[in-house]
């Protein structure tokens, strides 16, 4: 348990490949992690898609990135969905790393990004009676 970074259900994580800040919701019982996207469009190797920054103000970034994979991601309510991964880096308590992130529309989600077990593994223990235990901003 040494060396790890204790975080609540909710953190602020960075996401430097766009310079942007958000909130995420901690998700044990998610194997992959997954980023709020729209107008997603593949080009050959690579997929353009909309980041929304802020919901209350419209932000909303242009990004493209390298396709690391495509796979199939069963939802909460059973539903299957095939998404883009793609490789990026988060910061989130002082430990950055890369991560993989599938792309989707979350807008009827409270939380913009859903960070999985694998983006948490060897690095943080979870105590899911708190949030905001990290702060970036």
């Amino acid at each position: 348990m040494e060396g790890k970074v204790v975080i609540g259900w909710r953190e602020k994580i960075e996401l430097p490949d766009f310079g942007i800040h958000l909130k995420a919701k901690i998700d044990t019982g998610a194997k992959s992690s997954s980023l709020d996207v729209s107008e997603i469009q593949r080009d050959g190797e690579r997929v353009s898609f909309k980041v929304h920054v802020s919901r209350k103000k419209e932000s909303i970034l242009d990004a493209r990135m390298p396709i690391h994979r495509i796979t199939n991601v069963k939802s909460s309510n059973g539903k299957s969905q095939e998404r883009y991964v793609v490789l990026m880096q988060m910061l989130m308590g002082g430990v950055q790393k890369e991560i993989e992130v599938t792309l989707t529309c979350r807008k009827n989600m409270l939380h913009r990004m859903l960070l999985g077990r694998e983006a948490l593994r060897n690095d943080f223990l979870i105590d899911a009676g708190l949030n905001h235990l990290t702060s970036i901003l």
